[in-house]
């Protein structure tokens, strides 16, 4: 279990140090996944030291737009969320359920085995451990464990890193999930280069963060006031860079009742239904289940992938599709995170990270679609 944040827990680590608890995570055979450059990106990938770590990178993300940039400095986790999230891992895109074989003894069905993952996630920032943990929710506390997710979730070490930069397309503040990580991670990280020093403030959140911490070198020498203001700042600051908000205010309500408002023609209008917000969105978790077969019809297969609400067939029934338009389709995406889904998990699905704004290709910005159906409520005045 993790625990809230406390001051007593928090220690400096210096950047050179960090390579230690790399190594106490080897030591307990632990596949380590985080941030690392990759097709044109800041992706999560395989690590197997600090130097895979995207030293002295950032990016700058807007709607439809991506760039890596060099920083003028050697910060590790100096960049914001990028394509990928971590459900990547928790929940695969690509899954097989079962074989079938047919023999003259008939047809034997195999299991797949769910074969235990033991990772450590590198870099895991506010809003994501939030993602997590509304994934957990989907997947182990809705009424029906999912084996697959729970074989990876179980033993996951979580690494957090508190922001010290926003990109444009960030609004967690207004979500109230970041930038500031609280809860949910097994260690904590914050980032501090300054007068020429690059160390970590290292927070515990549990018992196995503080087992892992003691093999890692480590100071007290910032009192826990100044300590307390450099966590504060850094995480100010971050807030203040963010270039979204959203208002959700009675959000549930508004978006329930105003299905047939005309901002939903105008989104459609824009809308490629290419399904990029829901793959790219960390807490997205629509499925689909394939069967495949060899040529023979001896052998057969049963596969879960990744779908989305975007796509036709996700929808369709005997009678045809159930959400034929790219209005309706958009509309059950955006009325589905931030309305129904409180009714089935109590939150909001969304966190704020604004992968989808600066993922999709037209770039699409769910924080105005919002302020748009709010502003221009029906019987009251247009706004400018």
């Amino acid at each position: 279990m993790t625990a809230p944040y406390s001051p007593e827990n928090s220690v400096i680590v210096e950047s050179r140090d960090l390579k230690s608890l790399f190594d106490a995570l080897n030591a307990q055979n632990y596949l380590i996944l985080g941030p690392a450059l990759g097709d044109g990106a800041i992706v999560y990938d395989e690590l197997t030291a600090v130097d895979d770590l995207p030293r002295g990178w950032t990016d700058e993300q807007d709607g439809a737009t991506y760039r890596l940039k060099k920083r003028g400095d050697d910060a590790l986790f100096g960049y914001n969320v990028g394509p990928h999230s971590w459900k990547k891992f928790l929940f695969p895109s690509s899954h097989r359920l079962w074989t079938a074989e047919s023999s003259s003894d008939g047809l034997k069905i195999t299991e797949e085995k769910q074969e235990k993952k033991k990772f450590a996630f590198i870099g895991v920032r506010a809003c994501e451990l939030k993602a997590i943990l509304i994934q957990d929710k989907v997947f182990l506390n809705s009424g029906h464990t999912d084996s697959v997710y729970q074989a990876r979730r179980e033993d996951a070490f979580i690494v957090a890193v508190n922001c010290s930069q926003a990109a444009n397309t960030c609004f967690c503040v207004s979500m109230n999930t970041g930038p500031r990580a609280e809860s949910g991670f097994d260690l904590c990280l914050t980032e501090v280069l300054n007068d020429g020093q690059h160390y970590f403030i290292v927070e515990t959140g549990s018992a196995r963060g503080e087992e892992i911490l003691a093999q890692v070198p480590h100071k007290h020498e910032i009192p826990e006031q100044e300590m307390e203001a450099t966590l504060q700042a850094i995480a100010a600051k971050t807030a203040a860079q963010m270039g979204r908000v959203m208002d959700t205010d009675n959000i549930q309500s508004l978006l329930q009742n105003n299905f047939e408002h005309p901002r939903w023609d105008d989104v459609a209008s824009r809308c490629l239904t290419c399904a990029n917000c829901t793959m790219a969105c960390p807490t997205c978790f629509c499925s689909t289940v394939e069967d495949v077969t060899d040529l023979t019809g001896d052998h057969a297969e049963r596969w879960r992938r990744w779908d989305s609400c975007f796509t036709l067939d996700f929808t369709y029934m005997n009678h045809g599709h159930a959400r034929s338009s790219a209005k309706s389709r958009y509309r059950q995406w955006m009325t589905h995170k931030l309305s129904t889904w409180f009714d089935q998990f109590g939150s909001s699905g969304c966190v704020g990270c604004g992968r989808c704004i600066t993922w999709c290709p037209v770039a699409i910005d769910l924080t105005e679609e919002v302020r748009a159906i709010r502003e221009n409520q029906p019987g009251e005045p247009k706004t400018s």
